[in-house]
């Protein structure tokens, strides 16, 4: 987190606890739970797994599969534009399906974006 202001700091700890407040009460109610988290690090997904785990709900993930050159594209189009090795580094933090499967992930569902407006499923073998 380096780098980034003390504000943005601040509000993304909070928003960590609020979403873990969040995930208990409805796991702990048994009710399907869906937790928008980018979680390219490993440990970010760890967390999540545990909690899944700690009350006994299967945890599925849903791997958005964007090309480098899609997101440059996206990218330019917002009006706070990401600074281009901020999205390199993100490619290279991307998990595989295989990979957030054998982290404990019960079942993994692929998107495929193949431009900016049309995201497409695609089959895991």
């Amino acid at each position: 987190m380096t780098g980034l202001p003390a504000w943005f700091r601040e509000a993304t700890s909070v928003a960590d606890q609020v979403q873990a407040l969040l995930l208990d009460a409805r796991l702990s109610r048994n009710l399907t739970t869906v937790a928008d988290s980018t979680a390219l690090l490993t440990h970010v997904r760890a967390g999540l797994l545990a909690r899944a785990r700690y009350w006994q709900r299967p945890c599925a993930a849903v791997l958005f599969e964007v090309s480098l050159e899609t997101r440059r594209l996206l990218n330019a189009g917002r009006e706070r534009v990401v600074p281009d090795h901020v999205l390199a580094d993100q490619e290279r933090l991307v998990p595989t399906a295989e990979q957030l499967l054998a982290e404990g992930f019960a079942h993994v569902d692929r998107i495929t974006v193949t431009t900016p407006a049309c995201p497409e499923p695609a089959p895991i073998p």
